[in-house]
């Protein structure tokens, strides 16, 4: 399979669990401004809606969104323990968090990248990411990992965020929620993390 990824875009938590998985694959990056890939393809020939990440499966399918694909690769090895057992109140714990990732999350960063921004608009998305980061932080004073005790698919994704508040600045700095901070020292210390950090340095 190959993973069309941008450097440290929302395409990172699937390249993590990849990772972590052991699952052969490729990777391709895009370019987001132009939309072409590594390699020179129009990337809207492959993802239409012309957004990484996307998953071109070994059949020839393309899988889209982030929080569809680590949920997809965490199935293709459940001994892996990355993903609850689908029915189990566990599994839809971790997917209320995959989902609040991506819609409350993800999307207030979408102001702090255009440069257009009116500053008043990045100021509200800056105060809903702090409130959002101490939900999550609250949640994390009693457990190591979002769901359980062990790191799932669910962690990987928030800390896909994480790493993009350390390329916002002060603003966003984590450091007043130390389970938070904790959570990210944590996961970045993971092997699996470690590698696709490397990797994704390189492509950059």
């Amino acid at each position: 399979m190959k993973l069309y990824l941008a450097p440290k875009a929302c395409s990172f938590a699937p390249h993590i669990i990849l990772r972590e998985l052991g699952i052969p694959f490729e990777t391709e990056t895009v370019n987001l401004g132009t939309k072409k890939t590594r390699s020179g393809e129009d990337f809207y020939t492959i993802n239409p809606k012309g957004k990484v990440p996307a998953l071109r499966l070994d059949n020839g399918e393309v899988l889209t969104e982030a929080a569809v694909i680590l949920q997809y690769l965490a199935d293709l090895k459940p001994e892996a323990n990355l993903i609850p057992k689908a029915g189990s109140w566990e599994r839809v714990r971790l997917q209320e968090w995959l989902h609040y990732t991506a819609t409350e999350i993800h999307k207030q960063f979408n102001p702090l990248w255009r440069p257009d921004s009116p500053e008043a608009t990045k100021k509200t998305a800056i105060e809903t990411i702090v409130h959002n980061y101490g939900l999550a932080a609250r949640h994390l004073d009693e457990r190591p990992y979002l769901v359980g005790d062990r790191f799932t698919i669910a962690d990987a994704y928030l800390f896909n965020f994480l790493e993009w508040n350390k390329m916002k600045g002060p603003a966003l700095d984590i450091a007043q929620w130390p389970s938070l901070q904790a959570f990210d020292a944590r996961i970045s210390a993971r092997p699996a993390v470690r590698a696709a950090l490397d990797a994704e340095a390189a492509f950059r």
